[in-house]
Formats: structure tokens, C-alpha cells, sequence
């Protein structure tokens, strides 16, 4: 008997090539399309009714019943509402991950369930392998692509539920597929911005929820260099945006945020990408999440990511407890950022990880 499999189908080229693959198997195979933002749905930068045309029109051309689901409530309240607390507090979350736990593998998943669905799929570069009975997060064959870093909080029951069938494609080969079967969207470009609210002005879209606060601009000595809206708009490592370029104290190197002191709501910034207090040691981290439920070993050098697309990092987890832990990096890290996630990897196998805390700096 065929299985039945709902696939998340966006408008984008990678959903779709994942809906076409499945049906090509003998799937049975049903699309659903989530409309998960609703607050400014009309104006020039979101992009949902032409992703919903796109879906359908995918959805023709493969042959699948489409359907529509309205997540925008469940969104609000577990992605967004959280990113903006934590961009209140100073630091500077990533709502891509909460997305995917929460939204995508949590809400999209138990209503495929719902419907009769065995299995989810949906276009993300990764893999699932199941072995002695645990479910394994691997990374995707193209190295350029992989997304295994924004699925790190996906648990056991959540995992045995997915399909990735693009984890063992380059991204090329997928437009390829596409075009090959007149798939219409074979070469949109990639989504990018924030997860189901798209690519916008971040300063401008986010001043909406988050009360502007000016405040100084310094460097390390203290001199004031100019004046920011709300360090909640700031970033550490950040070099955009920054509006102190031409400063006489500078030396003609670009400036970057070094530091975000949130009591006096000033703005550290110093000159050059590889400067001192970019660089750190290692990291303390927090609401950590094991996807097989076991915690890594301590002192066994692993993998690390902190950012998406950063290079593996070699490292070791120095000590775990109090839901906390600590990882140590065989080099210094560029721009550790509190609120971002460690990702732990043992060669392509994602075991999981946690919200950075705070940096650890040798002296």
C-alpha cells in the first residue's frame, strides 16, 4: 500500500522538486501550503500570495491535491514573540530555528498527522538515518546548502516523521530537475530574510515592535563616535549600518560591534575584522537539546557551528550540567553572539546543541 506523505510546498524550487520526487516513487502525495504572516500581508516586501500562486501552479504540474493552512496564530506566539523578546534583552536570536521546532516539525507535522499523512517532507538539505532503532540528523551532500545547523532542536518523534529527499542532491541538480519536468520555478532565487516573513529592512520592519532607544556609539577609549536607534538593532560583529564611517579617530579600517552594553545602552565598535575582542576562546551555552536524548561525551574533540555556513570549528565540550555547557575551540572564533546557536556535530552526524550564553575568553 502507498504510503501517504504531505510535503510543505512554499512556491520555492527546492519544495518543489521534493513534491515531483516523492510522486515519481509512488507516493501518494498531497502539498501544503502555510500562510504563517499576516500583520503586513499587503505590502511591497511580503511575498505570500505570489508563493501560494507559485505552490499551486507546482502543484498542477506534479499532480497533487494542495491544500491551505493558516499557522500565522502558533507562529506569532512561539517564533516571533520570542524573537522579539530576546532582541529586547540584548541579544540576537534565530528565528529560522525556532521555526523549524516549533512551526514546521510541530504544528505542519500533527496537522499532516491529522490528515492522514505517515510521513512529512519537506525541501531542507539534510538526512534522516535510523539506526539501532534511533533516528541520526545528517548532514546534506552539498556542503554549500546543508541545513542540518537549523534543524539541531528536531527530537526523536519529529525526525521518525521526516523526509528529506534533496539531502543527497546539489542544489544544481535540483534546478536541473526542475527545469528537466517544466517546473515553472526552477530558477527563483532562494528565499532569504527571516523565516516566513521574507527579505525586508531589518532596522525598518523590526522598529514596528521594538521601541527605538538612541544611545551612543563608542570606541574602546570611550570617545563618542556617533549615535545608534536601540542596540536591539545591532549586532555583535556587525559592519553595516554602523554610520560612523570618515571618524578622524579611525584609521581607515571598517568599524565593527564588539560589544552591546545593554545597562548604560551604548555601542561598542573597534577597527578590523580579525580584531581582539571579535575573537574568543569558546562559548558557555544554554537550553541545550540532544536529538538522541544522550549527551555528548566531555573532553572528545568534536565539531561546532555558531553561525549558519561557518566552516566546522574543531572543538570539545569542557563540562555539561544545570542544562548548561561549555565548549572550547581549538582556534578563536569570529563574533560569538549570544542568543545564536551552537550547533555539535560528530563528522556529518548532527547531535545537537544549544543558545549561546556568553563567551569564554583565555587570558
Amino acid at each position: 500500500m502507498k504510503k501517504n506523505i504531505v510535503v510543505g510546498l512554499s512556491g520555492g524550487v527546492d519544495s518543489a522538486v521534493t513534491a515531483w520526487l516523492l510522486k515519481e516513487k509512488g507516493y501518494n502525495v498531497t502539498g501544503l501550503f502555510m500562510q504563517n504572516w499576516e500583520d503586513d500581508n499587503h505590502d511591497e516586501y511580503c511575498t505570500s500570495k505570489q508563493d501560494l500562486i507559485d505552490a499551486v501552479s507546482v502543484a498542477e504540474k506534479i499532480g497533487i491535491d494542495i491544500q491551505v493552512v493558516n499557522f500565522a496564530n502558533e507562529y506569532k506566539e512561539k517564533v516571533f514573540s520570542l524573537f522579539i523578546n530576546g532582541l529586547e534583552n540584548g541579544i540576537t536570536p534565530n528565528p529560522d530555528i525556532l521555526c523549524n521546532s516549533e512551526i514546521k516539525f510541530n504544528a505542519f507535522l500533527n496537522h499532516a498527522i491529522n490528515l492522514g499523512a505517515e510521513k512529512i517532507a519537506t525541501g531542507h538539505y539534510a538526512k534522516v538515518k535510523e539506526k539501532n532503532g534511533l533516528f541520526e540528523l545528517h548532514k546534506g551532500d552539498d556542503g554549500t546548502k546543508d541545513q542540518s545547523y537549523f534543524l539541531y532542536k528536531l527530537n526523536q518523534p519529529q525526525l521518525s516523521h521526516s523526509v528529506f529527499p534533496l539531502g543527497c542532491l546539489l542544489k544544481s541538480d535540483v534546478r536541473k530537475i526542475a527545469k528537466e519536468n517544466g517546473l515553472h520555478n526552477h530558477a527563483r532565487k532562494d528565499s532569504t530574510g527571516i523565516c516566513f516573513i521574507g527579505e525586508r529592512p531589518f532596522a525598518e520592519f523590526l522598529s514596528k515592535y521594538i521601541k527605538k532607544k538612541p544611545g551612543d556609539i563608542k570606541d574602546e577609549n570611550g570617545n563618542i563616535l556617533g549615535h545608534h536607534d536601540g542596540i536591539n538593532f545591532y549586532t555583535i560583529g556587525q559592519r553595516q549600518g554602523l554610520r560612523i564611517g570618515g571618524t578622524k579617530l579611525g584609521n581607515g579600517s571598517p568599524w565593527f560591534v564588539l560589544n552591546k552594553k545593554i545597562k548604560e545602552n551604548e555601542i561598542i565598535v573597534g577597527q578590523g575584522h580579525e580584531h581582539p575582542l571579535l575573537l574568543n576562546d569558546g562559548l558557555v551555552a544554554h537550553d541545550m537539546h540532544w536529538i538522541s536524548d544522550k549527551e555528548p561525551k566531555t573532553n572528545w574533540v568534536y565539531a561546532a557551528k555558531t553561525r549558519y555556513r561557518q566552516i566546522d570549528a574543531p572543538c570539545e565540550i569542557d563540562e555539561i550540567n544545570n542544562q548548561e555547557f561549555d565548549v572550547l575551540f581549538g582556534q578563536k572564533q569570529w563574533a560569538i553572539t549570544p542568543g545564536q546557536s551552537v550547533v555539535i556535530y560528530e563528522s556529518n552526524i548532527c547531535l545537537g546543541g544549544g543558545v549561546i550564553k556568553e563567551t569564554i575568553n583565555n587570558e
